[in-house]
Parts: structure tokens; sequence; C-alpha cells
């Protein structure tokens, strides 16, 4: 890494690094041409993306699939071979040093344009660096935009780093000229819906276990699958996650290092995409004219990015005691095994181990806590209250363990103007008041479309509420628990603290099997605080904790009401059946028939995100069932489940103990 002087350390937490300060200062053309000698995994030579692909073709479980498959079809061997042979040219990466040099000099002027500075943690590189010589790595970052995975590359270029291959969707691969530069940059393209095809599934999972088991490069992934939209933390996809892990579980290697990666954006290049896409509008296809046509974002700022390398995660410790590799021994290593219940819980643990940890790592800008705080008062507020109010949040995230990029030595106020000065594409203050910025209308707007242009506002400032989320998230759990149960017995609120993360365990994360810790973390903060006292086996608001309690089951409402919204729908629908395409317009025009009335105002329902995570909780506690007819998927409702889930949420009736429950 060339030497640099700037360092900032973050709550005495970690040294962050700006590596563009020493691009503003020398030679980018000097940056991408110099000597590149990364270390290794132990020393394992160089491998042509060719080779691995003839191991892949040739490993014996790929024979054997292509076997089994010629039977099952009737089709010759052969054919299948080639099919494979074409499926894995069309995913396969062809990392070249060149190219990664090309885009090591390209993304130096485009960040330089973009970011005033990109902070990365020096430490978090080292311990990387060590662990790539040790064990295969798997990198795995948070998505919240495009630039996450050219940032990582950009990065690891220039600390000397190994450059992983990466996987990333195949409408990527479809943009001429820049899907053959990201292809021999390293990325390698799944297709989106692959189904029940069964030779695609082999084909993908011998490439990652191969390059896994052979230390062919690190390996990188989003453990959520996609970007998230909303900013908010995605339930984790477990799919790649099992190939990633399946060679330690065959003891084909000793260990893997999972290697959790935050990147925290001061302001997120989609922004205005992101709302549009949750309210309904299709994503722009990708491709090179629209690359081209997206050069205007050159001309904004973005603020600061930050890049945090978390301790590698040893896969061998967290699996002590925890799997029976028996059934691994019992088969030869080469042929396909159906994992175990214990080995599925497993990679399902892992994988929302690794997010949580990447939410532990996030930077919080002053901005996510003023819009957590703007979207409490949508009608606006006066500056000096938003001022007062992010300051007394800036203490409570501070006292919940929240890593922020607070400049020290600089007044609040001054602070404030300039975060509100870097979005004033989500806000502004006129005449001492903040209010949030609404898209001009186009001629004469009806009043459908007045919601839609108010809504695409709250949802862009929520997006920066929901980066900080993850802080108070517990501690809002717990109030609500607090407020809801029917009395202030520690036994009773944790059964309501229960439930409620079951209801949202896809709206955050929870790791499944620490409700209990979760809700002694809970305590715990909001006791350090002052907010609750426990005597006994009564936890209970003290006199100085309402307005805490208050502020913090605000965070939660937008969701509670929402739910309730879909809830009460569905059980208003004369048929009991629907079908995938039919759910979200649905939900969105009853919502906004209640807006318009002035019966409902939590913009959140009119979000798909929410409504799809509001039909997947229903699903997991068995209020819905799903099946497949014709080609399409079909919902089927239990209404009197549903009233039930609704009643409890209300605080109606108590919650019943789920034998299915995660947490």
């Amino acid at each position: 890494m060339e030497n640099s002087v700037q360092f900032m350390e973050l709550n005495g937490w970690e040294h962050f690094r700006d590596i563009l300060e020493e691009r503003r200062r020398s030679s980018d053309l000097s940056h991408a041409l110099r000597s590149f000698n990364p270390q290794p995994y132990k020393g394992v030579q160089p491998c042509s993306s060719s080779a691995l692909n003839r191991t892949v073709l040739e490993s014996q479980y790929l024979r054997y699939v292509i076997q089994q498959l010629s039977v099952e079809s009737g089709e010759p061997s052969e054919v299948i071979r080639e099919e494979a042979a074409g499926i894995l040219e069309e995913m396969s990466q062809n990392l070249q040093l060149g190219f990664i040099r090309f885009l090591g000099f390209t993304l130096s002027k485009v960040f330089k344009r973009l970011f005033r500075r990109i902070h990365v943690n020096d430490e978090g590189l080292q311990r990387l660096q060590q662990a790539i010589q040790e064990y295969p790595v798997v990198l795995m970052p948070n998505h919240r935009s495009y630039v996450d995975f050219l940032v990582l590359s950009y990065i690891l270029f220039t600390y000397d780093i190994s450059i992983p291959v990466i996987a990333a969707g195949i409408p990527l691969m479809g943009m001429k000229l820049v899907g053959e530069i990201f292809r021999r940059s390293g990325a390698f393209f799944i297709r989106r819906a692959i189904g029940a095809d069964k030779l695609y599934w082999a084909v993908l999972s011998e490439y990652v276990r191969t390059i896994v088991r052979t230390g062919y490069a690190p390996i990188e992934f989003y453990v959520e699958g996609l970007r998230s939209r909303s900013l908010k933390s995605l339930t984790p996809k477990l799919g790649m996650m099992h190939m990633v892990i399946e060679p330690f579980f065959k003891g084909e290697v000793y260990d893997i290092s999972l290697v959790p990666i935050s990147i925290s954006y001061d302001r997120v290049l989609e922004e205005s995409l992101l709302a549009h896409e949750l309210l309904g509008v299709p994503k722009p296809k990708e491709s090179t004219m629209g690359l081209l046509k997206a050069r205007k974002v050159l001309n904004e700022d973005y603020g600061t990015m930050h890049v945090c390398f978390g301790d590698p995660v040893s896969v061998r410790e967290l699996a002590k005691g925890k799997i029976n590799h028996r059934q691994y021994n019992l088969v030869p290593r080469d042929l396909p095994i159906r994992p175990s219940e214990d080995c599925q819980a497993f990679v399902n643990t892992t994988a929302h181990t690794i997010v949580r940890l990447q939410e532990e790592n996030m930077v919080l800008s002053p901005w996510s806590l003023m819009a957590t705080i703007l979207m409490q008062n949508l009608g606006g507020m006066d500056w000096d209250s938003l001022a007062q109010q992010t300051e007394w949040l800036k203490e409570l995230a501070l006292g919940f363990g929240a890593h922020l990029d607070w400049p020290g030595h600089v007044p609040c106020s001054e602070v404030m103007s300039s975060s509100l000065s870097l979005h004033r594409s989500v806000a502004r203050c006129e005449a001492g008041r903040v209010l949030l910025v609404e898209e001009e209308p186009q001629g004469a707007a009806s009043p459908e479309e007045g919601v839609f242009r108010k809504a695409v506002a709250v949802l862009m400032c929520a997006s920066y509420r929901n980066q900080a989320l993850h802080v108070f998230v517990r501690p809002a759990v717990l109030a609500v628990a607090m407020r809801t149960a029917p009395s202030s017995r520690r036994e009773d609120i944790f059964t309501y603290f229960r439930f409620l993360q079951e209801v949202f365990s896809n709206e955050f994360i929870f790791i499944p099997g620490r409700g209990g810790e979760d809700f002694e973390e809970a305590c715990s903060l909001l006791k350090k605080y002052g907010a609750v006292q426990i005597l006994d086996q009564d936890v209970t608001v003290t006199e100085e904790g309402h307005s805490t309690m208050t502020f913090l089951r605000a965070i939660l409402e937008p969701y509670v009401e929402a739910y309730q919204v879909v809830f009460r729908y569905l059980c208003a629908e004369s048929s009991p059946v629907f079908t995938e395409k039919e759910f979200v317009p649905a939900v969105r025009s009853h919502a906004l028939k209640l807006m318009l009335s002035g019966a409902l105002e939590s913009y959140d329902v009119l979000s798909s995100d929410t409504q799809k995570n509001v039909l997947t909780a229903l699903l997991r506690l068995d209020a819905v069932t799903k099946s497949r007819r014709a080609e399409q998927t079909e919902f089927r409702v239990n209404k009197a489940a549903i009233t039930r889930i609704g009643d409890t949420l209300a605080g109606r009736i108590t919650p019943q103990t789920a034998s299915h429950s995660r947490l």
C-alpha cells in the first residue's frame, strides 16, 4: 500500500485511512501500473481460468450427475456434458491482471469525482491478508449499491491483496463490453431463476466448491442475495452459503475463513431509483447505454464511504459441537449428498451471524440519525428541534454501541447543516423549518399522484433511517413488548418479545436460537441508559425513561401498522386464494385508498419489500399456505390464523407458543 498520512479513529474502535488522499496527490497511472504481488493461499501456484474449468468438468461429482441425468432423460451423456460445458462457459470468470489495472486506473478517476473520502480500516485488511495465506477465504459484503463490488476489488488491488472472484447476476453479463470487462475482472455470472434445473445447480455448486477447495482465489458473494432497495439488511439467502461451506463439511479443507465486510455510504448513488422500485416502478435494465446515460452522477457529491473489513470468522470454530460429520464420512466425497437438518440449521445460523456482524461494523453518518428523527415528524419540524433531538439521539446511539462518523471539535449544528446540504435531494430547510423534498408534478396532478410523490420522498428518507435500525431494533422490540404485555412480569414481556421477533424476522436480522440473548441485551442497554428498571422479576419504565421508550416504539410503529393493514385486507377479501402477481398491486391499491381517505398514515405499507415480508411472515406462521398450479404460485389464506396474529400484535390476546419458532 502506498504511504498515506491521514488516519481517523471512530469512537476508539478502528483506525481508518482515506485511500483517496494518496490518489489526489499522485499519478493514477503509476498506481495502476505498479507491481502487484499478493500472497496466495498456502503458496498455491497460479492457475488459469481454463484449467479451473477443466477441473470442474472432469470432476467425479459432475460426471456422476451427468450420468444420472442421462439415465433419467434418456439423452446421451455426451450431449449433457456439452450442455454442462456451455453452462460453465457462460458462467465462468476470466480474471486477468491487465483488466484489474485498467479498472484501477478508471475507478481512481471515478471515485475521486463521486466521493470526498473512502475510509478503510487498515487493521481489518492486515487480518484479511493473513487469513488468505492460511485458509480458503470467503468475502461477504453487504449490498447497498452497484458500486460495492467495484470498490472492494479496488481496495484489495490498492493493498496488494489477492483479487477475489465475484458472484454476479447474469444481467450484468449482457452489458456490451462492460460485461466482458467485469468477467475479466473476476466476476462469474449466475442466472437469477435456476428453479429445478439440476444440471445448472450441479455445475454452479461444483464450480464454487472447486474454487474454495483449491484456494484458487478468495470468493466474494452477497449473502443477502440482492441489493437492498431499502438500505436495510435482508434475510440471508442460503444456496451459495451452503456451497462455500460444504468443502468443510466433507473434510476437503481443514477450515474456511468467512470475512464480513460492512460498506457504509453517506449518500447512495441510487437513492431515488431505489424508492421508485419499491413503489412498483420497474428497475431499468442493466445496459452499457444506461451506464453511459448515468454519467451525470459524476457531477454529484456522495460524501464519504466507509469500508470495514471484519474479523475473519472460523467455520471450524462455529461448527464445534454442532455438526456431525458422520453422514459425510459414509458417502464418497465426490457424490451428491442431501445436507442433514443440523447442517442446514448451521448454515442458516452462520448466514444470520455474518449479517449481524456486518451490521455491527456499519458506520453511521449524522444524516442517518437526522433521518430517523424526520421519519417520526413527516409533516416537517423546526431546525432547532431537529438539532436538539439529533444530539440526544447521538448520545443514545453511542450508548447502544453504534459507530458514528461524527466530526469532533465541530459544532453539532454545523455538522448537521453540512449533512442536510449533502442530502438536499431528500430534505431542505425553509424559514427555519426542515421539510422532505417532493418531486415536481408534471402538469395537473391527481390525488393518487400526490400520494406517490410524497411516498417517494418518505421512502428516500426512510432508507437512511434504515441504515441505523439495527442499533435500535432490539430495545425497540422490548419497548413495544412492554407496552403490549398484560403485566410487567419479565416472563410476560419476554413472551411478547419472542412473538414480535418471529413476526418481524424478515424485516430485521435476528439470529435463530438467540431470542433469549437478544432480550437480555435489550434489557441491559435500556437499564444502562436509565430507561427501565429491573426489580425481582418485574421490568418497568423509569420516570425519566418515558420519552426514550416512546421514541423506540415509534421506530416499530410504521411496520406494525403496515402489517395490520395487510392482515385486515387479506381477511376482508372474499376469495381466500390469490396469486403471487396479484398480491403486491392489490395491497398497494388498497393502501392507497386508505391514505386518500385519511385512514392510514404509514407509507411503509406501499413498499413492495414490506408487502412481501408480510407474506413471508404469514407463510412461516402457517397463516398462509403456498402451492403451485398451472405454472403460477397460489396462496391460500387462513383468515382465523391471520386474525389471531393481528389480535396478538395489537395486544388483544396473548401469543401462542409456536412449535415452529425459529427464535
